[in-house]
């Protein structure tokens, strides 16, 4: 069962990660999120970092530790992870690792409404999208390739073969549907090629 979070922004989840391993103002945390990669998992902005920041600090999960400047810096407060703010980290980690949960990817809605379009330009469509897909998983192949050339364990490289592993499904996904669309003995496909006035490609 999943958990309602005081805190549900995955990005707060990444700034408990963080602060697990020593207290940091928000301007290292979005400079080891960035370095790190992280922003190709967690959408965040300087200004959501802030945001939930303080919203970590109000669940107790963080808390602030000392404030200071350098030179004509502004002033920045660092911030340490709290015990209730360890035990969430946990939980969270636990709940999201071990539970599948209902999503909503973008190319799902397309499929549930796909028939709007004709056959024909669905097959055109589908064909860029696989180019498109082996240019994805070619440059995250090299992320990788390269990332473990500089003696990156392969334990912080887990999230890149997802990836991989999604866009591989997807592509044999596509082709399947392409040889579905373009085969002339698919009854559906001509039912579908009918409701455009078009022939069936």
């Amino acid at each position: 069962m999943t958990t309602k979070r005081k805190v549900g922004n995955l990005l707060g989840l990444a700034v408990l990660s963080y602060l697990s391993q020593r207290p940091m103002h928000p301007y290292e945390l979005s400079r080891m999120l960035r370095d790190n990669g992280d922003d190709r998992s967690i959408k965040f902005t300087h200004g959501s970092l802030y945001m939930v920041v303080q919203q970590l600090v109000r669940a107790g999960f963080i808390t602030a530790r000392e404030t200071n400047r350098e030179g004509q810096r502004p002033e920045r407060t660092v911030y340490a992870l709290t015990d209730p703010g360890r035990a969430e980290l946990r939980d969270w980690l636990h709940e999201l690792v071990e539970q599948p949960r209902h999503e909503y990817p973008q190319f799902v809605a397309a499929l549930s409404l796909i028939g709007a379009l004709p056959p024909s330009d669905v097959s055109a469509l589908l064909r860029r999208r696989l180019d498109r897909l082996a240019a994805r998983r070619a440059e995250i192949r090299a992320v990788v390739d390269g990332a473990l050339a500089q003696g990156v364990p392969g334990l912080f490289l887990v999230e890149e073969d997802y990836r991989l592993a999604l866009l591989e499904a997807e592509s044999a996904f596509v082709e399947r549907l392409l040889d579905r669309i373009t085969d002339p003995e698919t009854d559906w496909v001509r039912l579908w090629a009918d409701f455009h006035g078009r022939s069936a490609p």
